[in-house]
C-alpha cells in the first residue's frame, strides 16, 4: 500500500511517499481502507517532536510510529475473529491523539477504541474533519458547566479547535463572542457566533465586556491578559501549556484562592467525543469547516500549510 513515512523527526521534508506492507488486523482489530484524514496541530507536533517532552511518548531519538496521522474516515475491509461491532463494508471514523498511522491507504484500529460508524448524511471528508479539533474543543467545554446563556469568548475561533468550539457552544446554548480575522467574520456568524471581534482591528483583551469563560483555542494569549475579561468566578482555558508551562501550574494553584481561575483541558474521553460528533452530525447540528484538501502524494505541502498557522478550520488529506 502507499503511505507517508518518516524515519526521523524534522520538517515536512522528512516525509516520503512510499510502498509499505499492508497491515493485517489482530483478533480485536478492524482493517480500514482510509479515504480521508487530516493534517492538524497534533500531527505537526509529532513530526517535529516539539515540545521535546513528546519524545518520551513518540520515541526518544526516532519516531516509534513511522506513518503519521491521528484521525481517519474510511471503510472496514476486514475484521479480526473477535470483532462483533463492525463488519466489512461499514463506513467508519475514529481518532487517537497518540497516533494511528492513518496517512496511508490502509490502517488497523482496535474495535473497542474511539471508532464509530459514519452517519449516512456525512461524507468521508466531513467525518475525518469532525474529530481532532472537535475532541479538543469538547474537552474545554466539559471541564466547566456551560449553562444556557453562559457568556463565552473564543480566541482563535477560525481554527480546527475554535470553529468546532463555536458550534459546540451553540449546541449548549451559550452566548458566544468569537475572535477571528477579517476574512472569516461572516463564517464565524454562520456557524453560531453571536458577536465577532476582528483581531486585526481590535485587541480583544482591551474590551470592557465580561465573560463567564474565556477559551483560547490557539494558545496565543495568557491568563494575565485575559483575567480582566472574566467575571468574578470566571474561568480561563488555553489549548497550550503557556510560557514555562504556566497554564498547568495556574490550573493547580488558582482554585485554592477562589475567584477567577485557570483550568487545564486534559483530553481524556476520546470515545465520548467521537460519539457526540456522530450524534450532532446525524442531527445536522455540526459541519466541520474545511479549508483545503490535498492528495496523499502532496501531504508534505499540507503539513507546510498547517505550520503557517493561517489555515481556516481543517486541512483534509484525500486518499
Amino acid at each position: 500500500m502507499k503511505a507517508a513515512v518518516y524515519k526521523k523527526y524534522g520538517s515536512p521534508d522528512v516525509l516520503n511517499i512510499t510502498e509499505v506492507e499492508k497491515p493485517d488486523p489482530n483478533d480485536n482489530e478492524v482493517l480500514i481502507r482510509v479515504f480521508a484524514s487530516t493534517v492538524n496541530r497534533t500531527d505537526c507536533a509529532m513530526l517535529r517532536a516539539r515540545p521535546f517532552i513528546m519524545r518520551f511518548f513518540t520515541g526518544l531519538f526516532n519516531p516509534k510510529k513511522t506513518i503519521p496521522g491521528t484521525d481517519f474516515a474510511g471503510m472496514v475491509e476486514a475484521v479480526g475473529k473477535n470483532v462483533v461491532s463492525f463488519t466489512p463494508g461499514d463506513k467508519v471514523f475514529g481518532f487517537d491523539d497518540t497516533g494511528v498511522m492513518s496517512h496511508a491507504q490502509y490502517m488497523v484500529f482496535p474495535e473497542n477504541k474511539a471508532l464509530a460508524t459514519i452517519p449516512e448524511n456525512t461524507s468521508y471528508e466531513q467525518a475525518a474533519a469532525s474529530l481532532e479539533g472537535a475532541h479538543y474543543a469538547y474537552n474545554f467545554i466539559n471541564k466547566v458547566k456551560i449553562a444556557k446563556g453562559s457568556e463565552v469568548l473564543v480566541n482563535g475561533a477560525t481554527g480546527a479547535i475554535g470553529s468546532a468550539m463555536v458550534q459546540l457552544l451553540k449546541y449548549f446554548e451559550a452566548s458566544i463572542t468569537a475572535v477571528g480575522n477579517t476574512k472569516n467574520l461572516d463564517l464565524l456568524k454562520s456557524i453560531g457566533a453571536d458577536k465577532v471581534v476582528d483581531y486585526t482591528e481590535q485587541d480583544f483583551t482591551q474590551s470592557a465586556e465580561k465573560y463567564d469563560f474565556v477559551f483560547d483555542a490557539v494558545g496565543k494569549s495568557s491568563f494575565k491578559k485575559c483575567k480582566p475579561l472574566l467575571k468574578p468566578l470566571g474561568v480561563y482555558i488555553s489549548s497550550e501549556l503557556g510560557g514555562r508551562v504556566q497554564n498547568l501550574f495556574l490550573a493547580l494553584v488558582t482554585p485554592w484562592f477562589g475567584g477567577k481561575k485557570v483550568k487545564f483541558p486534559l483530553p481524556t474521553d476520546i470515545k465520548g467525543s467521537v460519539l457526540l460528533m456522530k450524534k450532532l452530525m446525524e442531527e445536522n447540528r455540526f459541519k466541520a469547516v474545511i479549508d483545503r484538501k490535498y492528495p496523499l502524494d502532496e501531504i508534505a505541502d499540507a503539513f507546510r500549510y498547517v505550520e503557517t498557522g493561517e489555515k481556516t478550520g481543517n486541512v483534509v488529506i484525500i486518499q
